[in-house]
């Protein structure tokens, strides 16, 4: 049985994402027509799939737990302030990577598709970006800046460019079924955060 909290923020993402994606196609399909543009199905599909990601984690840090504490300035003081084996632990900093793995691998995977080209810093800084603005927006909605967010998202999103290194070395071809294989890791890795969230919730 699905907790209510869980089923709560389901059902308050879920429309939008609906939503979300139903504009993206329908703006996109008007851009090909007019473009006269050849519209690759599984690109396509991957890139919407790519940008519901990023509004279902802009949807998850700035509506869920929503409570107002003091902004944190100092690095690692947060960090810190956790053992290790404690669920907050878990939670609050483990999950501030895991959350932002797939970020880091998608954006590089995005830089790769229309350069062929991949760069650490270019992807970390892409991260650091997003995670700032996520931050700084946190502190007009009734939560807080915190710079240890930042941190862990950063080393979040290294992981994933790392995954998506490692993922290239070892799939080198560029076909189709390898595209499909590597896109299917990366939805593995979503599955992998939301099994997470749902047990982190309970």
């Amino acid at each position: 049985m699905i907790p209510s909290s869980t089923l709560s923020i389901i059902m308050n993402i879920v429309p939008m994402v609906l939503l979300f994606a139903v504009v993206a196609i329908l703006l996109r399909v008007v851009v090909a027509s007019y473009n006269k543009e050849k519209i690759h199905v599984f690109s396509e599909f991957k890139i919407l799939m790519y940008l519901l990601y990023l509004f279902v984690l802009f949807q998850l840090v700035t509506t869920t737990d929503l409570q107002s504490f003091s902004n944190n300035f100092t690095p690692f003081k947060e960090i810190m302030r956790y053992e290790v084996s404690s669920p907050l632990f878990w939670r609050n900093v483990i999950g501030n990577i895991l959350i932002f793995a797939p970020f880091g691998y998608l954006i590089t995977d995005v830089i790769w598709m229309f350069s062929k080209h991949r760069n650490i810093f270019i992807s970390l800084a892409f991260t650091i970006l997003t995670s700032c603005s996520i931050e700084s927006i946190q502190m007009f909605i009734g939560r807080s800046f915190d710079i240890d967010d930042i941190i862990l998202n950063s080393l979040g999103g290294l992981v994933g460019y790392i995954a998506f290194v490692i993922i290239k070395k070892l799939l080198k071809d560029e076909g189709l079924l390898v595209n499909i294989i590597k896109f299917i890791l990366f939805i593995g890795m979503m599955a992998g955060i939301c099994f997470w969230v749902y047990t982190a919730i309970i």
